[in-house]
């Protein structure tokens, strides 16, 4: 899922310093799983909101929903009977759902109310952990399930480099060799022998080195 993490309630109100009438929408999908933009979410930043416009001598008229996707067109389309009764728009999903909302209301000024992180899963309740950066080809085949270019420091594509030590990142102590992982993984699947195979360099057209990229199914295309 993409995560993402509320932004400093200062920063968010000097967003919307201009406007004394917002409308706040959250997102029913990762970011609500996160506990980042959400119903709750959505409720507590508008309180907060509010009572830092209280305090500054000013009102600030806050209009909550939350719709089951900001980055789908569908979903979006429930702000229309909404959208004009507001100077502006406040968006607690990922940069995804903020881009789509501003696409299709082009005169509203719409601001994130969180920073998008990153593709990941949830390690136990609370912690979220990064697994993924989308590169478009994908390598788990190869390294028993555990991604070199997510989870290793340096993106190494044939590690471990000389910095692991007892198994961890010379980045940090907290942080697993990617590596190390990778070859616990392999030997216990009984597949060590591929640990030895040599992975050629990446065609970085597949990410984001190759502009902006687009999937096209013709046939669910209309």
């Amino acid at each position: 899922m993409i995560t993402a993490e509320r932004k400093p309630i200062e920063e968010i109100l000097e967003y919307l310093e201009p406007y004394d009438r917002i409308l706040l929408v959250g997102c029913n999908e990762c970011v609500t799983v996160c506990a980042a933009g959400g119903r709750k979410e959505v409720a507590l930043l508008s309180s907060a909101l509010q009572m830092a416009r209280m305090k500054s001598g000013r009102t600030l008229e806050v209009r909550e929903m939350t719709l089951e996707r900001q980055c789908d067109p569908e979903y979006v389309e429930e702000l229309v009977n909404f959208i004009d009764q507001a100077g502006a728009v406040l968006s607690m999903a990922c940069g995804c759902g903020v881009q789509e909302v501003a696409r299709r209301f082009k005169d509203k000024p719409v601001f994130p109310a969180v920073n998008t992180k990153f593709m990941g899963a949830s390690e136990r309740q609370g912690v979220w952990a990064e697994r993924c950066q989308g590169c478009g080809d994908c390598l788990l085949g190869l390294t028993g399930g555990i991604c070199p270019i997510a989870r290793c420091s340096k993106r190494l594509l044939n590690g471990p480099c000389g910095g692991s030590t007892d198994g961890k990142c010379e980045i940090s102590p907290e942080v697993d060799c990617a590596w190390q992982l990778i070859w616990e993984r392999l030997k216990a699947l009984g597949l060590e022998k591929r640990y030895e195979d040599i992975i050629s360099a990446k065609d970085w057209r597949t990410s984001r080195d190759g502009g902006p990229r687009k999937i096209v199914r013709e046939d669910l295309a209309s």
